[in-house]
């Protein structure tokens, strides 16, 4: 009877070692994915969602998600091997070619297709104009940056000389934009979602115009990897991408309520009201891609803003550091 007692107890300690090593260790089949997202964003939401309703890991990968704030850093990351594929804006791939990179940088996936900032009014007062803005102290994004190249290039289009009309501040890092703000700094100020909301919710203003509705579609934010590690990894690359194709046709499919609860594990400091208002700002406004595919025109109008912008040293063709293949294959397999 003793005996037996033992073995039962080895018995018990045996599998409860295994099913804490399946808990931590998940499936040891699956590939091993590292992704860089250069900041924690609703704007992001499919992303998310492909962790939260497990696309990636149907397509047998483990993705380890880390947030890396400043596309330097997240590109810097990418280069060096930290991180298998980096979710940052698109320029920073351009930034690298236009280095003369040996290994560049290939865009395969996109996620967002509009800017995802908002010009928000310290005082709004009825119905907005865009001449409110000259003479006003504007707190922009970082220069060389997308939000401000988007920026920049609707304020132009709008006859605003950022360099004349405005008093310009763009020295103070992303992360302190917004309590600058808050503390009495700007009138206009450059905001992403769900920040916008929450100023509205606390009576510091309000959401005036959409950058991403006036500077167009172009491919924001895209999913992108060297060249090497595309080349030798091209089964899962197209793994991922089946999985963000996934994410994509989810988001366009649900209301900005079920997207909210979804990606709720990832904004647990984030009210739920917050988030779903953010998630149907940039719903209503065709923010989230619904495909991976970065077209054309897409493309030249990202070199467009580039160029106003003054960093843009040559016009890239599309297919230089675009690789659509796996975007177009995961659409079809999709479509099927």
């Amino acid at each position: 009877m003793k005996r037996r007692k033992k073995w039962s107890l080895s018995f018990l300690i045996i599998a409860l070692c295994f099913s804490v090593l399946a808990g931590c260790g998940g499936d040891p089949s699956s590939v091993k994915v590292k992704i860089g997202e250069v900041t924690r964003s609703v704007f992001y939401a499919p992303e998310y969602v492909a962790l939260s309703q497990n696309f990636f890991k149907d397509e047998g990968l483990d993705v380890e998600l880390q947030t890396i704030p400043g596309g330097d850093k997240t590109m810097t990351a990418l280069l060096s091997g930290a991180i298998d594929v980096a979710l940052v804006g698109s320029e920073t791939s351009i930034y690298v070619s236009q280095q003369g990179a040996d290994d560049p940088v290939i865009n395969f996936a996109q996620l967002t297709q509009r800017d995802g900032t908002f010009l928000f009014a310290r005082k709004a007062t009825g119905q907005f104009t865009w001449d409110e803005v000259k003479g006003s102290t504007f707190l922009g994004q970082r220069k060389g940056g997308m939000p401000q190249m988007a920026g920049a290039f609707t304020l132009k289009h709008k006859g605003i000389d950022p360099a004349k009309d405005v008093k310009l501040i763009q020295n103070i890092d992303f992360a302190n934009i917004a309590g600058a703000f808050a503390s009495g700094t700007g009138d206009f100020v450059q905001l992403f979602e769900p920040q916008a909301s929450i100023f509205e919710r606390e009576g510091r203003g309000s959401v005036v115009a959409s950058f991403g509705v006036e500077s167009g579609y172009l491919p924001y934010t895209v999913f992108m990897s060297k060249k090497s590690y595309i080349s030798k990894n091209g089964e899962t690359v197209q793994k991922f991408t089946n999985a963000i194709q996934r994410a994509q046709t989810w988001v366009k499919d649900h209301s900005p309520e079920q997207i909210a609860d979804a990606v709720l594990p990832y904004f647990d400091k984030t009210d739920r009201d917050i988030v779903i208002s953010s998630i149907k700002r940039y719903k209503e406004q065709d923010t989230y891609a619904t495909d991976p595919i970065i077209d054309n025109k897409e493309w030249n109008n990202l070199l467009d803003v580039m160029e106003n912008a003054g960093e843009l040293k040559e016009r890239i063709p599309v297919d230089k550091i675009v690789n659509n293949g796996f975007a177009e294959k995961a659409k079809d397999s999709l479509a099927k």
